[in-house]
């Protein structure tokens, strides 16, 4: 595939090395030198100069021939523009554009990106999609990654594995025979920083990071099962009014009403704006780094702390303090990927990174084949993926047994007829069934071949 991406910086990066890794055709535009050098230097694509809105630089990075434009600039008019000209002058059949600026987003104005006005395939809102995330995470205390499948139907979520866990150390197979009732599936490690996909004979071990797929009814027990049945936080603090923290808060009120927020925010004009728009919450101008007014929030009282301010060590650092005054966990927003490797060490329960969810939404569209949804995790390492399956798939037809899936691919759970069913070693896929796995970065293309329409079909 054929793919430009406007703008190099740490999406548009991320964006342009995973592709390139996948062997798509690959080009990058931006006006920053230094960015363009890096991503020549590093990455596997070619690298252009200039502004992705200019049809001349457009044309020179071959927009012509592309499939797919990205345009995820740090400016939403040049994202809306750059799809313009692709989709005028060099009829780009798909164009996807990050769009930070709520006004855009707003219902009464939803056809103005139609194909006869601004004609854009895809619009990503990070502030929106990290704000989702934040609220699913909230709502699962003590599991991470939470993602939703099969109109919502079905759970796949992340979990530690600690020493007094009540499952480790016991063979996966066992775990189904001790709760035969229980529609949860293990399918995905991470043991000493190496992922991998765990067979029947395979036990956990402490300090395992499991992926675990289920339905959205027995999401609480199975947490239970790990050691991580936690009451869900009813004192919480948002450190951030921006838009992802009045995002999080409009909806706290909206469906858990009985639920005390305090926002702390450092710009006076924002703080009024944000104690306008809510109803319940309450709002404090000043710092989160501030002890004092941490303190004046009652943080040594709260269940939980959340940093979404546009500073990533402010998050941290106002993580960190929360905690050493006795709240009790909290969850920070991390756009630099260098921090996350060590935030677990100096105290940070959870992070939120707007990169990865941005990624995630922008590869459910490169995926050929039926793929009805797509969440990247643990860095890019691996995919939760939600796909349908057609007559023609090799899935269709046989015992799942008898199938021979790639190593790096495991079943969590199949969606047929708005009931969800383990899978077993005699579930026979059905045609429309959609199948929720969990892939390897090098088993994704297998699951695009299985789910792709055959030429037979026709």
């Amino acid at each position: 595939m054929r793919i430009i991406i406007c703008g190099a910086g740490q999406v548009g990066f991320g964006i342009a090395e995973r592709l390139a890794a996948e062997h798509n055709d690959v080009s990058v535009i931006d006006t920053s030198e230094k960015l363009i050098h890096a991503v020549r230097d590093l990455l596997d694509v070619r690298g252009f100069v200039g502004h992705g809105s200019h049809p001349d630089v457009l044309e020179a990075a071959g927009a012509d021939e592309a499939d797919m434009i990205i345009a995820v600039t740090l400016y939403d008019e040049i994202n809306m523009v750059a799809c313009q000209v692709a989709h005028s002058l060099f009829n780009v059949p798909t164009k996807i554009a990050r769009i930070r600026a709520q006004t855009y987003l707003q219902k009464q104005y939803q056809e103005m990106f139609s194909r006869d006005n601004m004609p854009i395939d895809v619009v990503i809102s990070p502030e929106l999609e990290v704000g989702d995330m934040v609220l699913r995470r909230i709502a699962l205390p003590g599991a991470s990654d939470v993602l939703r499948f099969a109109d919502d139907k079905v759970v796949a979520f992340a979990i530690e594995c600690m020493e007094d866990c009540p499952i480790i150390n016991t063979p996966l197979k066992q775990l189904t025979d001790l709760f035969p009732d229980l529609p949860s599936t293990v399918v995905g490690v991470v043991r000493n920083d190496k992922l991998f996909v765990p067979h029947s004979e395979d036990h956990l071990l402490a300090g395992d990071l499991a992926y675990v797929v289920t339905t959205v009814e027995q999401v609480r027990r199975t947490l239970g099962l790990f050691g991580h049945d936690k009451p869900e936080a009813r004192r919480i603090i948002i450190a951030g009014g921006g838009n992802i923290g009045l995002y999080v808060a409009k909806k706290m009120e909206e469906r858990q009403p009985h639920t005390r927020l305090k926002i702390i925010e450092h710009n006076r004009e924002r703080s009024a704006f944000v104690a306008d728009e809510l109803d319940k919450t309450i709002v404090l101008n000043g710092s989160a780094l501030d002890q004092e007014l941490l303190r004046e929030a009652e943080v040594q009282d709260a269940d939980l702390m959340v940093a979404l301010t546009n500073q990533d060590q402010a998050n941290i650092l106002s993580g960190i303090m929360a905690k050493r005054l006795g709240c009790k966990s909290n969850m920070v927003l991390i756009n630099n990927s260098a921090y996350q490797e060590f935030i677990h060490t100096v105290g940070i329960d959870s992070y939120v990174s707007p990169k990865n969810v941005t990624i995630s939404k922008i590869l459910q569209q490169v995926r050929r084949g039926r793929i009805r949804s797509v969440h990247s995790v643990y860095d890019g390492r691996a995919e939760l993926i939600e796909a349908e399956a057609l007559e023609t798939s090799p899935l269709v037809g046989a015992p799942l047994r008898n199938i021979d899936l790639p190593a790096g691919l495991r079943v969590g759970a199949v969606y047929r007829d708005g009931k969800v069913i383990k899978p077993h070693g005699d579930l026979h896929i059905r045609r429309n069934d959609r199948v929720v796995m969990f892939a390897t970065s090098d088993a994704v293309k297998h699951v695009e071949q299985m789910f792709r329409v055959s030429l037979d079909f026709f």
